[in-house]
């Protein structure tokens, strides 16, 4: 019999993360002590501080670290982020979700994560550029084409990741520093398709899922209602994507509040409208609702694509979507997880669901290695590819999982869910290479 287990709540995202790990692992057969615990752990954390002189003046010092979780698949992978209150608890936990999030699309990757304390909105362009060029010079080898590769983030953009590569370049003359990093600009190697990666990822997984019946009630995006939390780049482009592939979008929300409309908010327009103003509230013929009233919307497919933990036991039960979406890391709690599995709501989940930014990132990288530069239809081809084998894979592997549960495997514990079949794949696949390398020496 399926129980339900009450799983004590914690808004940290590391713990959160290895909640779900945890869980994941009682699916799993056959793997020493020793590699699980090797698994869930980082492999090293890098802080740095150093000082910076200020367009008034002063001097302030600045604190960086940098977080490789694993290279066991590949060199690690993972953005750099420039946030006030980014902690090492939390970037260890975004470079763990990057090692499951590469295995799951299966590229060739480990899991990395960098984040800077700083508010980038109270910094001049010219104070961003000597942090960034600091924060490289710091790291120094611990970064580079091989070895760990950073990406755009929360407050880091094309522009962020250039002045990254130009830094290591000046410090490794004279070889191909590309792909030292991936988001870049265009001109400099950047990738045809990279900006929409996240969200036509996350709608090609979405399509490939309702076409594997993987959501009850729900076979076709055509006039399902969607809502989309955090209008930022992943949820706007999902909103005009889901949109045009027949959706009716009839709720969105930024950091200052949200909109709704029953008859359906046409994405692009809000999109130009924020830009104009600042924010979606205020969108001329709908109607204005809270931030969290969004996430409780009367629709079929809830999109976050904010921030981490969003969704929580506070608001799990308020949820009314078949399916959830997370196009953001880490939006929903562990406990409020399990919440959601008892009241039927499928979650497809960032690990998957928002894995086309590093899937385009790969290719990227690729690209730079080859010094060459692939036309946006076959990035678009190959990356509806990587995503459609991933979800099929996910989805068998739930069908397996649910084979052994009727079969009594965990009983008395709660079933299985498309997360738990995410992290089976990715953690069988990891941990496949630990031992086909063997432990050195």
């Amino acid at each position: 019999m399926d129980m339900p287990v009450k799983t004590t709540e914690s808004l940290d995202l590391f713990v959160n993360a290895t909640q779900q790990f945890e869980r994941a692992l009682t699916w799993v057969d056959g793997i020493k002590e020793g590699i699980i615990d090797f698994l869930i752990n980082p492999k090293r954390t890098i802080h740095v501080r150093f000082p910076v002189n200020m367009d008034d003046g002063s001097t302030r010092t600045f604190h960086g670290f940098r977080v490789m979780h694993s290279d066991v698949r590949g060199p690690g992978k993972g953005g750099i982020r420039y946030h006030p209150s980014v902690t090492e608890a939390e970037v260890t936990a975004l470079a763990a979700f990057m090692t499951w999030k590469t295995a799951v699309v299966n590229i060739p990757y480990g899991g990395g994560k960098g984040g800077i304390v700083c508010d980038p909105k109270q910094l001049s362009r010219r104070e961003l550029r000597h942090i960034t060029r600091r924060f490289v010079a710091e790291l120094g080898d611990n970064i580079g084409p091989h070895t760990d590769i950073p990406a755009p983030d929360v407050y880091t953009n094309a522009q962020t990741m250039a002045w990254i590569y130009d830094t290591y370049d000046r410090m490794h003359p004279g070889g191909n520093n590309l792909a030292v990093v991936t988001g870049k600009p265009l001109e400099m190697g950047g990738s045809l398709g990279r900006d929409e990666a996240t969200a036509r990822g996350s709608w090609y997984a979405t399509e490939q899922l309702l076409r594997r019946k993987g959501v009850p009630g729900l076979e076709t995006l055509e006039g399902a209602r969607v809502a989309v939390q955090g209008y930022g780049n992943a949820g706007s482009i999902a909103a005009y994507l889901f949109h045009d592939a027949g959706a009716v979008v009839v709720a969105v929300s930024d950091s200052r509040g949200g909109i709704a409309d029953d008859d359906g908010l046409d994405p692009r327009d809000v999109l130009k409208f924020k830009q104009d103003t600042g924010s979606v509230v205020g969108f001329p013929g709908a109607k204005k609702i809270r931030n969290e009233d969004v996430l409780a919307y009367d629709c079929d497919v809830l999109i976050p694509a904010a921030l981490e933990c969003s969704i929580t036991t506070a608001n799990a039960r308020k949820v009314k979507a078949k399916l959830i979406v997370e196009d953001a890391n880490g939006p929903i709690t562990a406990a409020a997880d399990e919440i959601l599995r008892q009241n039927g709501v499928v979650v497809l989940p960032d690990i998957l669901a928002n894995a086309g930014g590093v899937v385009v990132s790969y290719f990227e990288w690729v690209q730079n290695l080859e010094n060459q530069q692939w036309s946006l239809e076959r990035v678009e081809s190959l990356l509806n590819e990587k995503m459609c084998r991933a979800v099929d894979e996910t989805v068998d592997r739930f069908d397996e999982l649910k084979a052994k549960y009727r079969q009594g495997f965990n009983k008395g514990k709660p079933g299985p869910t498309l997360r738990d079949a995410a992290l089976v794949s990715a953690i069988t696949r990891i941990a496949t290479v630990v031992l086909q390398r063997d432990i050195w020496p």
